[in-house]
């Protein structure tokens, strides 16, 4: 006999979320379809800076990396001078990584580049799912995928333009983020609430 699903929200929700930071980004922002520029690269950075690390300790530096990071303005991020890097490397309250933190900045100048062909972030980045989100209907966190054939497109895609810390594992993590894929788990309020 099929488990019924539980009927408290909190009991519900996709069981990575389970700190209060973790517990709020689920329930407000992951999936979400964000289409703001400024979004899209902030999570652009965070994905990248969180390689090899878990999402907890992105979600605890987020907010300085918000600060260091120009309130995630491309334009002013591009223009970041190696002793601006320097000193960000010394910064304890981001990931004192070099690459990833060199990344960022080329991430910068590639993402204008963009901006200047398509007219926004947002233009080009949605195309990898025709424009509106993936729904699926996982039950179970062994289900969702680390990669998808949209993922590695849009990896593959990203590299040629000169972006870094863009793997076929950090762009379906970062599609996930941005809403381009709706993964909570059917289980979850978040699911239906996102469209699912």
């Amino acid at each position: 006999m099929p488990k019924t699903a539980p009927t408290d929200p909190a009991s519900a929700r996709c069981d990575w979320a389970k700190n209060d930071p973790a517990i709020a980004y689920h329930d407000t922002e992951w999936g979400v379809p964000r289409h703001d520029d400024p979004t899209l690269f902030e999570f652009l950075v965070l994905e990248g800076a969180q390689a090899g690390l878990s999402w907890d300790t992105i979600l605890k530096k987020r907010p300085r990396y918000r600060d260091v990071f120009a309130g995630w303005d491309a334009a002013r991020v591009a223009r970041f001078s190696p002793s601006h890097i320097d000193k960000l490397l010394r910064d304890p309250g981001i990931v004192r990584h070099r690459g990833k933190v060199e990344g960022a900045v080329a991430n910068a100048r590639a993402f204008l580049d963009v901006q200047r062909e398509f007219a926004t972030f947002d233009d080009y980045i949605w195309r990898f799912v025709d424009g509106r989100p993936i729904i699926n209907r996982h039950k179970q966190l062994a289900d969702v995928p680390a990669e998808t054939p949209e993922s590695i497109a849009m990896s593959k895609d990203l590299r040629k333009r000169g972006f870094t810390f863009v793997g076929p594992t950090i762009c379906y993590a970062y599609m996930q983020a941005v809403g381009m894929v709706n993964d909570h788990l059917v289980t979850c309020p978040r699911h239906a609430a996102l469209g699912g």
